[in-house]
């Protein structure tokens, strides 16, 4: 499975704003873009000229890097999301919400995304009483999703349980933090996504 593995750190750097990729560290103040809050490298420094389409690409990475998602999957994802009655954009971060390992890091049993989809990927995790070890694997509405009885007590579990509540969940799902479960109500609207993406950018720039 292809994925990012180089510094997370540089990734908000770049897009001159906290993409929330670290966790804890994040909002504490070793966290690099506090220390230096302009793009890494020689010309980092520099202010180029913002054309239209620095603004729209910008953005597409933007949304890429906070979901952790690499550029073939999320132009799949716009695809499919022109394909859908709505709004392009709205269905674009609509599918991106519904990532079963957006949805573990939303309820706060994930200190990141990263986090999440390591632990959707080591099978502890069942949606419907079924074991799903795919990270992209899209919930649906009335889904409940659980942690599997054998991996109660591993340690992201039991601090999952002791942190409950210092994060808000979503209105579109609840979480049982005591039962360490999930429920979906609906797929999220617009309003109820709080990630900081000009969607509208991003289909321009696939639009061309």
């Amino acid at each position: 499975m292809a994925r990012y593995t180089g510094a997370d750190c540089k990734l908000c750097r770049r897009e001159k704003m906290k993409l929330f990729l670290k966790g804890a560290k994040c909002d504490s103040p070793k966290c690099p873009i506090e220390i230096r809050p302009y793009p890494p490298g020689e010309h980092g420094r520099n202010r180029p000229k913002e054309s239209e389409y620095l603004l729209q690409i910008r953005e597409k990475q933007k949304a890429r890097r906070v979901y952790g998602i690499l550029e073939r999957q999320f132009h799949g994802y716009y695809e499919e999301a022109t394909r859908k009655r709505g709004m392009t954009g709205e269905n674009l971060l609509q599918i991106l919400e519904s990532r079963l390992d957006n949805v573990v890091y939303r309820a706060g049993f994930a200190k990141s995304r990263d986090m999440a989809r390591q632990l959707v990927r080591h099978g502890h995790f069942v949606v419907n009483g079924k074991k799903v070890d795919i990270p992209s694997y899209r919930v649906s509405e009335n889904d409940i999703i659980g942690v599997k009885p054998g991996s109660m007590e591993l340690t992201p579990m039991v601090v999952a349980r002791a942190e409950a509540g210092e994060r808000p969940s979503p209105a579109w799902m609840e979480v049982i933090p005591d039962r360490m479960r999930i429920l979906i109500h609906a797929l999220p609207a617009r309003a109820q996504i709080d990630t900081q993406v000009q969607e509208q950018l991003i289909v321009e720039y696939y639009s061309k």
